[in-house]
């Protein structure tokens, strides 16, 4: 039995170990070199500029690709981060710039759009006393969490604070570019056709192991929310280590417990994987 384990893990090691390990030359090809724009302003709730009035305090730090092989794969690489950075990818359309000022452009409108609220509720209270409420927060920033010749994982992080004891959000959302095809790494892209149960299986296996308990119903004890939420959610990235399943507060567990990571190893993986996906396959440039 261990021979056979030694074995199996050694298989395991030869089928990856390309993925993370690459030539120079290959390496040097695909090499990026970044560069990042911090955006810090307030803007203000009403036309004015007294200080003393509500205003939205907005932090952002883009890391970006600023040289990549080529200028043509140059852009659609700059095109993905964009699009994936603000949210939608409609963004990617256009110059970093010109994103970023239709994006500020679109959070400064809605936030904006409380004005009238603001001036109603003012108007009704003692002594014109300003609603504490209305001081809002919004953050984005990136980072690269794993790259190599023909891989790249980024995470990026959004923090949006609307008022209240209770009116800060806070989620992270992570990517997987291949860099040989420039597109965005899925699920669908990784396993084979219906590995839903499957995955979720291994996925609930894996969390049950991290929390010590050996029965699914066990993690309710421990304070997750229902057990047929903890499903494949698309929101990974991967190392050497293997893929990261990420679930944001609140998506299967209390605020409390903040972000639960869920790391699992490709051995676990590996009956499901795809032969030709990005990181089984041993014979081409994809990077296994």
């Amino acid at each position: 039995m261990k021979v056979k384990n030694v074995l199996s893990a050694l298989f395991v090691a030869l089928l990856f170990a390309p993925l993370f390990f690459s030539c120079e030359n290959q390496q040097q090809k695909n090499e990026i070199l970044y560069d990042s724009i911090v955006v810090a302003t307030h803007i203000p709730l009403l036309e004015s500029n007294d200080t003393t009035l509500p205003y939205s305090e907005v932090n952002i730090r883009f890391k970006y690709p600023l040289k990549f092989r080529n200028a043509e794969d140059l852009e659609r690489l700059q095109q993905i981060f964009i699009g994936t950075f603000f949210g939608d990818e409609q963004y990617g359309m256009y110059q970093l710039q010109e994103a970023l000022d239709k994006y500020l452009e679109a959070y400064s409108n809605e936030y904006k759009t409380l004005a009238e609220d603001f001036n109603k509720e003012k108007s009704e209270r003692p002594d014109d006393e300003i609603p504490a409420w209305y001081w809002y927060q919004m953050s984005n920033e990136n980072e690269i969490l794993f790259q190599n010749d023909s891989l790249l994982s980024y995470v990026v992080f959004y923090f949006d604070y609307t008022g209240g004891a209770h009116g800060g959000s806070f989620h992270r959302t992570y990517y997987n570019v291949n860099l040989n095809d420039l597109v965005v790494l899925s699920e669908d892209d990784l396993f084979l056709p219906g590995y839903k149960k499957e995955l979720t299986d291994i996925l609930l296996k894996q969390l049950m192991a991290d929390n010590q308990v050996t029965s699914p119903d066990s993690l309710i004890d421990k304070g997750f929310f229902n057990i047929e939420d903890i499903v494949p959610n698309g929101n990974f990235w991967i190392n050497e280590e293997g893929l990261h399943y990420a679930f944001n507060q609140y998506e299967i567990a209390p605020y409390v417990m903040g972000l639960i990571e869920v790391t699992i190893s490709f051995d676990k993986l590996l009956p499901i994987l795809k032969p030709e996906s990005a990181i089984t396959t041993t014979t081409t440039t994809i990077g296994i």
